[in-house]
């Protein structure tokens, strides 16, 4: 994932640290007046703050004394399955804890310049207590980099192209491997190669799941064809699902979401090609009315509820400065096997 830092880079409270030679918890203890911390040293960090031009934002301020209990989630997006469970998933956690969350909606990528997201970014981070940011797409991935350095943040993100670096807190569910095993489990049925009807990118690079399916083939040694560009929504799987039904070389398609599968199902049952009779058809995400289609939905389970209670139970660690979790917890898909997914027809 291409989120390389901060792109906002505003002063820190590391950075005052790192200036006046102390610990960033000595330097929150000095602005909050704190008894424990002797007059030469108080003097040196506040010489610092002075020379450095440290603003200490309201969030800092309540997160330093433990009054603030709420976190703010940033996203673009409320009602798309993942986005939704992630958002469910926080809650509850948050819930258990006692914890208050409050959601603030971006503005997409195209209708927002950098310095519209920085200052979205700042009203959030001025309400209190930290931020998860949801960055499932360009929106969320500019809003995660826009957040000031020394304010706690998690994102919820894509797979990442390799282990991010300790200071970025981010969970994911490892797209890679669910695309790798819906792909493999089409092909041991039988079909020549599996054509792929993808969801947007959060960046411009090849998505994991792009990845993970075009992975799977070449172990197989299948043709890897081209993959078609859908939405987040059933009309975008239709609209590819017409565009593959006219292929009769086309006997398996592996959708980024159960919602472009719906749509590439009613495509195929609009030109007459049965599924799984002619055409395999599987999803990803296994979202509730998955199982409930005609025929019932193939597809790969991601817990997006859990990886929501991870990154809150993540951000808690920071903000309580105590439990000890793993830095990147990843969800780990399950593969659903249902009647949408069959051998491919026989050639006379």
């Amino acid at each position: 994932m291409n989120v390389t830092g901060h792109t906002r880079r505003s002063v820190s409270i590391r950075d005052v640290a790192t200036a006046a030679g102390v610990s960033y918890q000595t330097v929150s203890r000095v602005i909050n007046d704190h008894p424990s911390v002797k007059p030469s040293t108080r003097e040196r960090v506040l010489a610092a703050i002075d020379e450095l031009g440290f603003r200490r934002n309201s969030t800092a301020l309540a997160l330093a004394s433990g009054r603030s209990r709420a976190v703010t989630v940033l996203t673009s997006n409320t009602t798309h399955y993942g986005y939704a469970s992630v958002l469910q998933g926080i809650e509850e956690a948050a819930r258990a804890a006692s914890y208050t969350v409050g959601i603030g909606v971006l503005e997409s990528a195209d209708e927002a310049d950098e310095a519209a997201v920085a200052a979205q970014v700042q009203r959030s981070a001025d309400a209190g207590g930290g931020l998860i940011v949801i960055a499932y797409d360009p929106a969320g991935v500019r809003a995660l980099g826009a957040v000031p350095a020394d304010l706690p943040v998690v994102g919820v993100v894509e797979t990442p192209a390799s282990p991010p670096s300790d200071d970025r807190p981010w969970v994911w569910a490892d797209d890679r491997e669910a695309a790798y095993q819906a792909t493999r489990h089409l092909l041991s049925l039988g079909h020549q190669t599996v054509h792929y009807v993808a969801i947007p990118s959060s960046t411009r690079r090849t998505s994991a799941r792009t990845t993970g399916w075009q992975q799977a083939l070449k172990e197989a040694g299948a043709r890897r064809p081209r993959p078609l560009q859908g939405s987040w929504g059933p009309a975008g799987g239709h609209a590819a699902g017409l565009k593959l039904a006219g292929n009769p070389d086309v006997t398996a398609i592996l959708c980024g979401n159960d919602d472009l599968a719906l749509g590439v199902i009613r495509a195929l049952h609009e030109t007459g090609r049965a599924v799984p009779g002619d055409v395999s058809v599987a999803g990803f995400d296994d979202a509730p009315h998955s199982a409930y289609l005609t025929p019932s939905l193939t597809t790969v389970r991601l817990d997006f509820t859990g990886l929501g209670r991870s990154a809150f139970a993540l951000l808690h660690g920071v903000l309580e400065e105590s439990a000890q979790i793993a830095p990147h917890p990843v969800s780990v898909p399950e593969l659903i096997v249902r009647e949408s997914s069959g051998p491919p027809p026989e050639r006379g």
